[in-house]
């Protein structure tokens, strides 16, 4: 009996080490994992960076175009509204020439030619970028209001740096001629 009570004390010793050493890889391999993740996330905040750049430098990208993207991994899918079919195709073959994007889901709604749409588009554009204390939106490359006309109903997407600038082109985008309804998607800059 007394022969066995020391193989008992060296298997409950061996039982301690291994148990430690589990705790020691587990831990090691939950910071593996936080460091993993936190590396994706910083790979999927640049991917966004460079897609939005991609998508603001597009030769045909205008105010009556409205360019969406989501980010999922090493994925991006594209939406939004665009005029000219040129410019979905194109928007779509330069995101996928970004380094580490793997797909890209092509999303974006080409609007149906119409010159009724055309003509509230003008009008919509010099009634909101007119109007007074809106100039300021107008003189940048792409002005940050955009204006989506389909079938004769206006959306306005984009910023504005206040809440004021936000109903005035809602009420300006209102007053146009053969507008049927508008929806304002602006966003207020923080």
């Amino acid at each position: 009996m007394s022969n066995q009570f020391p193989k008992l004390v060296h298997l409950a010793g061996a039982g301690a080490v291994i148990a430690a050493s589990l705790i020691s890889i587990s831990a090691h391999a939950q910071s593996t994992q936080k460091t993993l993740q936190q590396r994706r996330a910083a790979v999927e905040v640049q991917l966004q960076k460079e897609v939005r750049h991609v998508l603001v430098m597009q030769p045909f990208y205008s105010v009556f175009d409205n360019l969406e993207y989501k980010v999922e991994g090493d994925r991006v899918t594209l939406m939004g509204q665009v005029v000219k079919p040129v410019l979905r195709e194109d928007a779509a073959a330069s995101v996928k020439a970004i380094e580490g994007v793997s797909a890209v889901d092509n999303q974006i709604e080409v609007l149906p030619v119409s010159p009724n749409d055309n003509r509230i588009r003008r009008r919509t554009f010099h009634a909101i970028y007119s109007a007074t204390g809106m100039e300021k939106y107008a003189i940048q490359a792409v002005p940050p209001i955009h204006i989506i006309v389909k079938m004769g109903h206006v959306t306005l997407v984009g910023v504005v740096a206040s809440a004021a600038d936000k109903t005035l082109a809602g009420i300006r985008a209102n007053q146009v001629p053969g507008v049927f309804s508008v929806t304002n998607n602006l966003r207020i800059e923080k």
